[in-house]
């Protein structure tokens, strides 16, 4: 897996912008605790047990090996915008899904976003994190796929939406694509994750890091 140059942020990098955590030793202490990633989005760090598919996940920013990604999602932008897709439990998703055998992952990221999304990139897909997995079952879910490590990669792009969602047989069932200001897309994100409030912000984060507070 090549990884774009600037695309991806250390794990426990710290800020020199951020707030002074207030763990910290008071200003003017002989040390200070550097305000982390974790830190600052405590849900998204905290390692989690994904019943659904008896998973057990921790985040990182530090990427897996290509041959552990099974799953890629994408948060799409549109301008300031976030793109969500409301499927048939109304449930709001960041658009992604499964890679197929032998698919890359540009692949697998243009065709989930053209499948759940009617969205096509229009820039750089820059990768930012991943949830590294440990799955308890006896199989791997694809026979093909890696077992029992395993990776969800996490990527932001700016894209266009210029079709309705093609919604194969075997996928999520897309009934509504929309995008969101930030807030309000955080907000709808949560209803597949309460962590993924926080992703959709990091993912703002770094993204566009260059934009001035």
């Amino acid at each position: 897996m090549t990884i774009p140059t600037g695309s991806v942020v250390a794990q426990g990098l710290s800020y020199p912008h951020m707030p002074r955590n207030p763990a910290a030793p008071a200003r003017g202490g002989r040390y200070r605790r550097a305000v982390t990633l974790a830190d600052r989005y405590p849900l998204l760090h905290t390692p989690a047990h994904w019943a659904w598919g008896d998973l057990d996940v921790r985040f990182s920013t530090t990427l897996p090996s290509d041959e552990l990604v099974t799953n890629i999602h994408v948060v799409c932008f549109v301008g300031d915008e976030i793109v969500l897709c409301r499927d048939d439990r109304d449930v709001w998703l960041i658009p992604g899904g499964t890679r197929e055998r032998g698919e890359s992952v540009d692949a697998c990221v243009r065709r989930e976003l053209r499948e759940e999304a009617g969205a096509r990139p229009v820039g750089p897909i820059r990768w930012f994190g991943a949830h590294h997995a440990t799955s308890n079952g006896p199989a791997p879910y694809r026979e093909w796929q890696p077992h029992p490590h395993k990776a969800w990669l996490w990527c932001t792009a700016d894209v266009v939406l210029e079709s309705a969602p093609t919604n194969p047989d075997d996928a999520e069932q897309i009934l509504e694509v929309c995008t969101f200001p930030v807030a309000e897309a955080m907000r709808r994100a949560g209803s597949d994750g309460e962590h993924l409030s926080e992703l959709v912000a990091l993912a703002v984060e770094l993204h566009r890091p260059e934009r001035p507070e």
